[in-house]
């Protein structure tokens, strides 16, 4: 050794250096023992439709926030359906929120493809009848909304300038998280000092178009703070966002920035074709390898959802 340190050959250097190289790389891709364990992890939730469960290697990893988007007309709130119904099927909780319909219409619509939510026990957020037993479904319409909302406006102080100011209108994120966290209490979810539910929800938001129809701008604003406020391990959510006619093009282009998984449904121009076909592709999941070609749909009496393969 000499007095100007260690003497490296240049050889050594370079062996160091693919050694480095090799050691990144190893932690950039995890062994296949590795990939293996996390995959085992990994618990699936049945979307209600076997094809796309399929798809999905066996359904939606648990926790996720999957965005449903597309045109009018083509399936959304159907998929939305066999979500929810997958879910009381196996007892998980449901929280329903509906801006598009009313949910009778929902339970109506329901029943022409084999499932009757009537079965089950169902609480609108807006009644005024006192909670009896704990509910399997809670569902929030525009109504349940504005009763919310009216209720935070008069929790805030007196002074009138203040309450102007600080009014809570029934399509503002403030609002629909509060509703959603009120639905988590009538279900019996949650414990005092934990935020995640302690047990798995299913949350459809139905649609979030709504919310911003008159500030598309805010789009993605708007959808990262509804994350940041409802975002929960135990909870799997889906939520709908329309896509405009002309443009073809989500409304403000927020939910697909923050979603982990997107669904995207679209059908052949009716004028040109003469008849209606619909077509769905999972354009991205987290967690998950799946299918990456698209799908013909098919809406049909007492089944509902049904994807076929186009090869």
């Amino acid at each position: 050794m000499s007095d100007k340190g260690i003497e490296i050959s240049n050889e050594e250097l370079l062996e160091i250096e693919k050694e480095l190289k090799s050691l990144e790389e190893r932690e950039k891709k995890p062994t296949t023992v590795a990939k293996s364990r996390i995959e085992k992890d990994i618990t699936r939730i049945s979307t209600g439709v076997p094809e796309l469960d399929k798809a999905l290697e066996g359904g939606v990893p648990k926790g996720s926030w999957v965005a449903i988007t597309g045109e009018p007309g083509t399936g959304k709130s159907i998929l939305c359906m066999h979500f929810a119904w997958a879910g009381l099927r196996v007892g998980d909780p449901v929280v329903y929120v509906t801006t598009e319909a009313e949910f009778r219409d929902v339970i109506r619509q329901a029943k022409l493809f084999g499932m009757d939510f009537e079965q089950y026990k169902i609480y609108d957020i807006s009644s005024t009848k006192e909670l009896g037993e704990i509910p399997n479904i809670v569902v929030i319409d525009i109504f349940g909304l504005l009763k919310v909302a009216r209720q935070m406006s008069e929790a805030i102080p007196t002074d009138v300038e203040t309450a102007r100011k600080r009014r809570f209108a029934a399509l503002d994120v403030q609002t629909l998280t509060a509703a959603i966290q009120e639905a988590y209490k009538i279900l019996g979810v949650l414990k005092e000092g934990i935020k995640s539910p302690v047990r798995h929800v299913r949350l459809i938001i139905d649609s979030m178009s709504a919310f911003w129809a008159d500030k598309p701008a805010m789009a993605r604003k708007y959808s990262y703070d509804l994350k940041i406020a409802a975002h929960r391990d135990n909870v799997t959510t889906y939520l709908v966002s329309q896509y405009a006619m002309t443009t073809k093009s989500t409304f403000g282009f927020g939910l697909e920035h923050i979603a982990d998984g997107v669904f995207y449904l679209w059908m052949d121009d009716v004028e040109s074709t003469k008849e209606v076909a619909r077509y769905m592709i999972i354009k991205k999941m987290r967690m998950t390898n799946h299918a990456r070609t698209a799908f013909r749909v098919e809406i049909l009496p007492g089944k509902g959802f049904v994807l076929e393969s186009l090869k």
